[in-house]
């Protein structure tokens, strides 16, 4: 199911990136001083409206409880675990839609947390907002390609996200995973349940590396509370052995927040990798 977003830049006068890169090191890990000069921003397409969350189930299906005490059912782009995300009680904010060709009027899109930070659920954005970002040279850490080349065959039977190009250069294989799970105050991690596929997108990345290119993990960090990054070993130690490797293998693991709110979702700044 597709959603509709604005997209729109803002530019800040005073903002620059303090960036240092290499290709082809043991691990990288992108830093940045200040936030980025120009920000990627992703409007929702209608008012977003708060609810209570009842309950969560069939993995895209949850009910709420609008303000008015009508009892809906809303579509939830998100098949992962939603950690931390789904307890019966919560805050949660929905997008309504009026499109006849939709089964369900409303759509999941944010958690509000007591503290009055959000995160955003719809796992399907952070690729609709890299990819913006990418076409408009504005992802915090990254040079800006000429070509920009979206779900692409590769590895064994994989497709990666980006593949990203400029002429007489090795092509860069971009993954972009969304993290939303966070255990301890300020640590974003990653995943929130067992991914043997995660696993192996690390292992094609690292395949890359050995052919030539360049492989970059982008972690894009659907939270306005986060300042770091940690893979959670102890939920998946598979993917933390591959991530482990991978990482000694030269793909390099860029972290970028979100500021999150009911109005839009804007690409932040590189964060660190803990």
């Amino acid at each position: 199911m597709l959603f509709c977003y604005q997209i729109s830049f803002v530019r800040k006068a005073s903002a620059f990136i303090c960036l240092s890169r290499r290709f082809g090191v043991a691990a990288g890990v992108w830093m940045s001083c200040g936030s980025c000069g120009m920000n990627q921003r992703m409007q929702f397409s209608a008012p977003l409206i708060p609810a209570l969350l009842i309950r969560r189930y069939k993995r895209f299906l949850a009910d709420v409880r609008l303000e008015d005490g009508r009892e809906v059912t809303v579509h939830c782009a998100n098949p992962g675990s939603m950690l931390g995300l789904a307890t019966p009680g919560m805050r949660v904010w929905v997008e309504p839609n009026d499109d006849p060709k939709r089964k369900l009027r409303y759509g999941w899109r944010l958690v509000e947390l007591p503290d009055g930070h959000f995160v955003g659920v719809d796992t399907g954005l952070p690729n609709r907002l890299v990819k913006a970002a990418l076409h408009a040279g504005v992802i915090p850490g990254l040079p800006v390609y000429d070509t920009v080349r979206p779900e692409v065959k590769y590895g064994q039977n994989s497709r990666v996200d980006f593949v990203l190009g400029t002429s007489g250069q090795p092509d860069n294989y971009l993954e972009v995973k969304s993290v939303t799970l966070c255990r301890q105050p300020g640590l974003a991690e990653f995943p929130d349940s067992v991914t043997k596929r995660g696993a192996k997108h690390l292992a094609d990345l690292a395949f890359m590396v050995t052919q030539g290119q360049h492989a970059t993990l982008l972690y894009l960090v659907q939270r306005s509370d986060c300042s770091a990054v940690a893979v959670a070993s102890d939920i998946d130690p598979g993917y933390a052995a591959a991530f482990a490797e991978a990482r000694a293998n030269g793909v390099v693991v860029l972290c970028i927040d979100c500021d999150v709110s009911p109005k839009e979702i804007t690409l932040g700044r590189t964060i660190m990798q803990h």
